[in-house]
């Protein structure tokens, strides 16, 4: 355990030296900046009485959910982008710039530098979904009057989710060169986001093969069933019209995780882990 700390703390080190994370703090900052407007802006453009009353909407959950979910989606997004650049070379990269070879024989090992850069890489893209995922909840709150109902449950599921996000990377990084490593990575969260969508279209034209498609994908890609999952926490309490509408969610659509679906992603990170050492020993350095 030292070992994989002393090689995380390592990693840190060189994100910070590279401006890495004074990158992100800025984009991050002027994300946010631009939801608080548009949310402010959103919230006091809603008309109850010409557009709410006449449906049986609650305009408030509607534009409140609405706009969370377009930050939930923004955050994944923005998490997993830091993931990857945070371990698409872990491996691969680093052992073609000779960077590995003094490390993984002695005295760290394998199993340590994997360990550690899944430790640095899930540690910061966690905390920081977390955080700006709590900013914008706090934004939409106070802008709006809103607040979800379940405010903790869609929060862990990002930052599980950005943390599946990270040990795939990781175990890509092993076979690929970093530039292969980002694409796949990156075109693997967009099949996920895909995939949900192919569902909620499955779902409203009744059609048994979309819908068995975007639930294969959700098991094969556990991030995309934390995110639906986590769209339908933020509105659980929704009855009627304004349930209807807020389920169909932004980018995926909101689903309700079940009860087997936290079991499997720790099972998920498991066998990532474990096929990732499997492959690292196997790999002439």
């Amino acid at each position: 355990m030292k070992g994989a700390l002393t090689i995380a703390a390592y990693a840190l080190r060189e994100s910070m030296r590279r401006r890495v994370f004074l990158v992100v703090l800025v984009l991050t900052i002027a994300f946010l900046a631009l939801y608080a407007v548009g949310t402010n802006a959103a919230f006091d453009s809603i008309d109850a009485e010409a557009a709410g009353a006449a449906f049986d909407v609650d305009d408030q959950a509607l534009t409140g959910s609405t706009l969370l979910g377009l930050a939930m989606f923004t955050t994944l997004f923005l998490g997993c982008v830091l993931a990857v650049f945070l371990t698409l070379g872990a491996v691969r990269g680093d052992a073609e710039r000779g960077l590995l070879q003094p490390l993984v024989v002695r005295p760290l090992g394998r199993t340590a530098l994997l360990g550690g850069r899944l430790i640095a890489a899930a540690g910061v893209c966690g905390l920081y979904v977390g955080a700006v995922y709590a900013a914008a909840t706090v934004i939409t709150g106070l802008a709006g009057g809103w607040w979800p109902d379940d405010a903790i449950g869609p929060g862990l599921g990002l930052m599980a989710g950005v943390i599946t996000i990270a040990a795939i990377s990781l175990l890509g990084s092993i076979f690929l060169s970093a530039t292969a490593n980002g694409i796949a990575v990156f075109m693997a969260f967009g099949a996920g986001l895909a995939a949900g969508l192919l569902g909620q279209i499955g779902d409203a034209l009744n059609v048994d093969t979309l819908e068995n498609i975007a639930q294969i994908a959700s098991w094969a890609l556990p991030f995309e069933a934390l995110y639906q999952g986590g769209l339908d926490s933020l509105t659980s309490g929704a009855e009627g019209t304004t349930a209807v509408i807020v389920k169909l969610g932004p980018f995926g659509g909101a689903q309700e995780a079940g009860p087997l679906l936290w079991p499997w992603t720790a099972a998920y990170l498991g066998l990532i882990a474990a096929a990732a050492r499997m492959a690292f020993a196997r790999r002439d350095l």
